[in-house]
């Protein structure tokens, strides 16, 4: 069985100055063919759970799910895994924000600009929009979090802000929580209710 987490390490280690052996003896021992470059570990959760609901295991299909700590880093990582590299095929989800990097390291590395999907503002604010803000708050008082919710809303700089802006601004507010939410409100979501970008994504590898 492929072990993401080790090829994500070799992969990780060979971007900051490690050997290239590690990460191409994987990627070859487990016939890896596509990778998927994700900008951080909240997108990782969000896929990781979508992947789970549809019954798919990545791995087993050949596909790497890697997320690079920023957008930023996206012109290293294409250039590590894709023709230049590894040979993969790329894939991935950005921000609006990010896309010039996307954009950037996609002609860099020979990868196809069809094959980046793009959230409307981040993923945070497609799985909201996805569900609403009710549903959201709900899982927010299943988990717990309640009492940390209104605290953010009765602060003045988030007095009189959209719920939905609020929401977006909550989840990012405590190391860890925009990943635990990741996973939590995609695994909310009903069949037809996964956002555009990342149901493109799924279709694509």
């Amino acid at each position: 069985m492929a072990d993401m987490a080790a090829f994500r390490d070799a992969v990780n280690s060979w971007a900051t100055g490690g050997p290239r052996g590690p990460a191409s003896e994987l990627a070859g021992q487990w016939g890896l063919r596509t990778a998927v470059l994700l900008e951080g570990p909240s997108d990782l959760a969000a896929v990781d759970a979508l992947a789970a609901r549809r019954g798919r295991d990545l791995a087993a299909e050949g596909v790497c799910v890697v997320p690079m700590g920023g957008a930023m880093s996206v012109g290293r990582y294409a250039g590590l895994l894709g023709a230049p590299g590894l040979g993969l095929r790329l894939t991935g989800l950005c921000d609006v924000g990010e896309r010039r990097f996307y954009d950037r390291g996609w002609e860099r590395a020979g990868g196809s600009r069809q094959d980046i999907h793009v959230c409307a503002a981040d993923l945070e604010d497609e799985l909201i929009r996805a569900l609403g803000t009710e549903r959201v708050e709900e899982i927010i008082r299943e988990e717990g979090d309640l009492r940390a919710w209104q605290t953010l809303q009765r602060q003045p700089a988030h007095q009189g802000t959209p719920r939905h802006q609020q929401l977006r601004r909550f989840f990012g507010t405590k190391k860890g929580r925009k990943i635990r939410y990741g996973g939590l409100l995609t695994e909310a979501l009903a069949p037809g209710e996964v956002p555009p970008p990342l149901d493109d994504l799924f279709a694509s590898v």
